[in-house]
């Protein structure tokens, strides 16, 4: 009887005082960088403007980003970011389709890769992340000047 009852103490003593692992992709120190050979990109707080959104607890985080070609010159750049979901192996796009066409233009992506070339980051000053991700995607696509013919991918993740 005693062992049962020193059992079941032991059981309210773990469900009480230890703490479960939450899931809420919240950085707790900004800025958060990471970098190849090719690219850095970095995670800071979001610059607060009153016209755009503030974070919502239990909803959603903000954050701003940057991101700079450090490498070798690019042809082409495409960048896309996802966020997880913790009930689904499927990611989602934190962008959309503008007027539902998904089709990137290729000049749109030679335009993004000359900018980058010329040092000039690519900028997301407030974008929003659903609290309940627990990991934010960050995807290169790239070609290379004089080898146009072959995609690179590089993919950063943070959570």
């Amino acid at each position: 009887m005693k062992k049962h009852l020193l059992s079941l103490c032991v059981l309210l003593f773990a469900l009480t005082f230890v703490q479960t692992k939450t899931q809420a992709l919240t950085f707790t120190e900004l800025p958060i960088k990471q970098k190849t050979e090719q690219w850095s990109v970095e995670i800071t707080e979001a610059k607060n403007a009153k016209e755009l959104a503030s974070p919502k607890k239990g909803e959603y985080n903000v954050y701003s980003m940057e991101i700079k070609n450090i490498g070798e010159a690019a042809a082409t750049v495409d960048v896309q970011l996802y966020r997880n979901d913790p009930d689904s192996t499927t990611r989602f796009s934190l962008f959309g389709c503008p007027n539902e066409n998904c089709v990137r233009q290729e000049e749109d992506l030679i335009s993004l890769a000359e900018s980058l070339n010329d040092g000039a980051p690519l900028k997301f000053n407030h974008f929003m992340v659903a609290e309940k991700a627990s990991e934010l995607e960050v995807v290169m696509i790239w070609t290379q000047k004089g080898k146009e013919g072959r995609q690179l991918k590089q993919t950063f993740t943070f959570s």
